[in-house]
């Protein structure tokens, strides 16, 4: 299997990130595992797009401009907490230390990718978390 190649069945990805080459490189390795994303810029935009449509799984930066992925986890699994369907969201970071990794977890994450995105890291990691 190469590193692109998923098992998993092809996924709808909402991607929050507000750096356009982090979007890029992303969009290409989820598109080279037959998943389709839709590309938001910061977290306000996440969550909108999270109440207009339905998603597989959402991959959030966690620092971005107006609202951060933490914020918009805290502000998604508490919808969720209100009876709204989960969304699985995996974090996308900078920070690769292993109390960065609890961090994440610990605020309601399912799962953690460090940066630069690496798509044999995100491919498994969306098995683990979906699988």
């Amino acid at each position: 299997m190469t590193a692109t190649a998923s098992p998993l069945r092809p996924l709808r990805v909402l991607v929050a990130d507000d750096n356009p080459l982090n979007l890029r490189l992303a969009t290409r390795i989820l598109r080279e595992m037959g998943h389709s994303g839709v590309l938001v810029p910061d977290g306000r935009k996440a969550l909108e797009a999270l109440r207009a449509q339905s998603f597989d799984v959402a991959l959030f930066d966690v620092t971005m401009p107006d609202m951060g992925g933490l914020e918009a986890l805290a502000e998604l699994r508490a919808w969720e907490r209100a009876g709204r369907r989960r969304t699985p969201v995996i974090m996308v970071t900078a920070y690769d230390l292993p109390e960065d990794r609890r961090r994440m977890l610990d605020a309601g994450a399912d799962g953690y990718v460090a940066k630069p995105l690496d798509a044999e890291r995100l491919r498994d990691e969306l098995q683990r978390v979906l699988g």
